[in-house]
């Protein structure tokens, strides 16, 4: 019975929100970035989740999951109700995963994945962070990335609660570089036309 030990997520981050991720894009060009299945268990590795192998099965479950949360996020975060559909996708998952968490010998989070088999019982860790946020049992606000082509549902843990983007690595940058290059070409049309 081993424990895997999450990795530090970055701040405003949780691990259902960092799923939903996975597809990019949501409202311009969409970029998939679990394509096959093998790219579903590098993501599960990746975020402490010991699961080596998926099937096809497996990939279509986490995606139907995945959607799920960012339909029942997006609501929360309007202040709509949630989708009856989506939220019964993401309580099946939990009830299904049976992962139980577990202290590490380092004094971490580590799961032990149940008898339904690593991939349920992950998708049952990822179903477990999703209720946890869309419930408010966690400290934070759900969020719309500020980015029209993006408008993902994030879990806001700043100080202030005022977060646009999802992630200023992309999201955030892109609309900030998007806004100097517009102010630059409209500083430069202004001092051609005096």
């Amino acid at each position: 019975m081993s424990a895997t030990r999450y990795p530090p997520f970055r701040p405003g981050t949780e691990l259902a929100m960092c799923f939903t991720g996975t597809l990019t894009e949501r409202h311009g060009d969409r970029v998939e970035r679990i394509p096959v299945p093998s790219r579903l268990a590098d993501w599960f590795i990746a975020n402490g989740l010991d699961v080596v192998a998926c099937s096809e099965a497996d990939l279509d479950r986490a995606r139907e999951l995945r959607e799920a949360v960012h339909v029942c996020g997006t609501a929360a975060a309007r202040g709509e109700p949630l989708p009856p559909e989506a939220r019964e996708v993401i309580n099946m998952a939990s009830i299904n995963g049976s992962a139980s968490a577990l202290l590490t010998t380092e004094g971490g989070l580590g799961w032990q994945l149940g008898p339904g088999g690593p991939v349920a019982g992950a998708l049952g860790v990822v179903a477990l962070s999703a209720i946890g946020i869309i419930s408010g049992a966690r400290d934070g606000r759900l969020a719309l990335c500020a980015s029209p082509t993006c408008r993902a549902a994030f879990f806001d843990t700043s100080r202030s609660r005022t977060r646009k983007w999802c992630d200023m690595n992309t999201c955030g940058n892109r609309e900030k570089k998007a806004r100097f290059l517009a102010n630059r070409g409209s500083a430069g049309g202004s001092s051609r036309d005096t």
